[in-house]
């Protein structure tokens, strides 16, 4: 068997350059490659031998943004296990059926997580170790062991995200695929040399993670904020410090940076890669203007980790380029590791201009769904991924998305799903029916809005969502009506509501703007 382990990479960094820094917190170096791949030896040795972990198993993390992460998602692959990356911002009710659906045998949360799991934690889950505390410290205490040889077809990643039913699914990422996906961002969105810095201001459990393999390759050093999170003056704060650096960020989150006054060297930038929902083409602008041509921009899904099309730094700055407005309209170029169609109901492909589903298949894209091979079948009938979402491609190749054939809500780079919503309103007993949409909003790209059949209050409505889903899923307003939109076959028609609230909210007499996520 060919060895691929993802692992390998940190345990050859260290041997080529163990001096180098490798993980950064805040403006301190924390490790160099010899201090991580020493400690990610040692918790891969606790998983086996303490912990009875076997190669296969699957090793949950749930915390906010923390240097711990990297050397516990390295110790994981070390040990040959299978890493479950899960978004911190999740009610403890939905991380407890991520981890009984992957099967955890163990998770490493942060202490706030810890404390909220409680009555939530399935059957299954053997330890849920506190990142930090006193059996975290232990762990690093053994002797690092040898690293656990995977396949190219090895899960390495199971990505959650959700589906139209509400429910997430596990796309499974191997290491094979997550090799492709990284190999794919050095050649063709942003090239890592020795000492190169990436900022972790996303979530590491998402976009930003991803790109954690990348940099340990190529021996750039992982640098994560103190706040565990986004803030654009800590951000630039971190640019004096650690020069040649890149970061991923949602379009809300490359708005703030914009929009924010604080001064930074600009030559300390290496690159903004935008991605997770579309940009403005005025905002796109105004970043340019801002940043130079610092700027990439990359379409993928979890289902095809950052790899579907991509926008490069040169051809975002190409002011002079007769239809550089298209193109920056546009998602870019299929990525060389992938094809790229769009394609009619029947799956076949469709002329240039035209609009259909988005089509991908090649080696960075996931093998299916873990343990629902029907899901499985239908998103990648064919040999094709169904992206669920419309484009078109033009005559040059490149992707313009029109629309979601999904109703997924895209808020601040994170998805939302209305019918996960819905269900919650709906067991309020004075809610008849209900039809949960996205807003366009400048800042978020889209919020949540419910429109509610019933007399519930929109206070009782907020405590229900608050008990039950995450913070940032739940609607920031709530409007009464008397009937919904509707077929002749009773199904609710999301296009005339979301024209009805357009057209609502260009009238004098529309409510004040939404809440942002939080």
């Amino acid at each position: 068997m060919i060895d691929r382990n993802l692992a390998l990479a940190l345990v050859q960094a260290a041997m080529a350059a163990p001096e180098l820094p490798a993980l950064g917190h805040g403006a301190r170096m924390v490790a160099t490659y010899a201090q991580l791949a020493r400690r990610a030896g040692s918790l891969a040795a606790a998983l086996r031998q303490r912990l009875r972990l076997v190669p296969g198993d699957r090793v949950a993390i749930a915390a906010r943004n923390t240097p711990e992460f990297i050397e516990i998602l390295y110790g994981i692959w070390h040990a040959g296990l299978a890493a479950v990356p899960v978004n911190a911002k999740l009610h403890a009710a939905e991380l407890g059926y991520i981890l009984d659906h992957c099967g955890a045998r163990a998770a490493f949360v942060g202490r706030d997580i810890a404390a909220a799991l409680g009555a939530h934690a399935p059957a299954g889950l053997e330890r849920a170790i506190v990142i930090g505390g006193d059996e975290y410290a232990a762990l690093m205490t053994a002797d690092p062991a040898p690293i656990i040889a995977r396949a190219r077809d090895d899960l390495a990643w199971l990505f959650y995200t959700s589906g139209t039913t509400g429910r997430p699914k596990g796309a499974q990422l191997t290491h094979g695929v997550l090799d492709v996906m990284s190999r794919a961002y050095l050649a063709e969105v942003d090239p890592v040399a020795p000492g190169d810095g990436l900022l972790h201001g996303a979530p590491m459990s998402h976009g930003s993670g991803l790109y954690i393999m990348a940099h340990v390759a190529n021996r750039g050093v992982n640098i994560v904020p103190e706040s565990g999170g986004f803030d654009a003056p800590e951000i630039f704060a971190l640019l004096r410090g650690w020069p040649r650096s890149s970061l991923f960020a949602a379009p809300t989150m490359v708005n703030r940076l914009i929009e924010c006054a604080a001064d930074f060297p600009l030559d300390h930038l290496r690159t903004i890669v935008w991605g997770g929902a579309p940009m403005y083409v005025e905002d796109a602008r105004r970043a340019l203007d801002r940043f130079g041509a610092r700027l990439a921009q990359i379409y993928g899904q979890g289902e095809s980790p950052m790899t579907i099309t991509r926008l490069t730094r040169a051809e975002i700055a190409d002011r002079e380029h007769p239809r550089w407005i298209d193109r920056l309209a546009s998602a870019g170029r299929a990525f060389g590791a992938v094809d790229v169609m769009v394609a009619d109901a029947d799956d076949r492909a469709l002329p240039a201009d035209a609009a259909g589903e988005i089509l991908c298949r090649g080696g960075a894209v996931m093998p299916g769904y873990w343990r629902d091979p029907q899901a499985s079948a239908a998103t990648l009938r064919g040999g094709w991924l169904h992206t669920g979402d419309i484009g078109a491609l033009d005559a040059e190749g490149y992707l313009t998305l029109k629309d979601r054939s999904k109703d997924v809500i895209i808020s601040g780079g994170s998805n939302i799903y209305p019918r996960e919503v819905e269900e919650v309103l709906l067991r309020h007993q004075a809610v008849r029916e209900v039809s949960v949409i996205g807003r366009p909003d400048r800042q978020w790209g889209e919020v949540v809005v419910a429109y509610v059949v019933g007399e519930a209050p929109a206070s009782e409505l907020d405590a229900l969502c608050l008990d039950a889903i995450a913070r940032f899923k739940r609607p920031k307003e709530y409007l009464f009506v008397d009937a919904l939109p509707k077929n002749n076959y009773g199904k609710v028609l999301k296009t005339q509501l979301r024209a009805r609230d357009a057209s609502r909210a260009q009238t004098p007499q529309s409510m004040p703007p939404a809440r942002g996520p939080t």
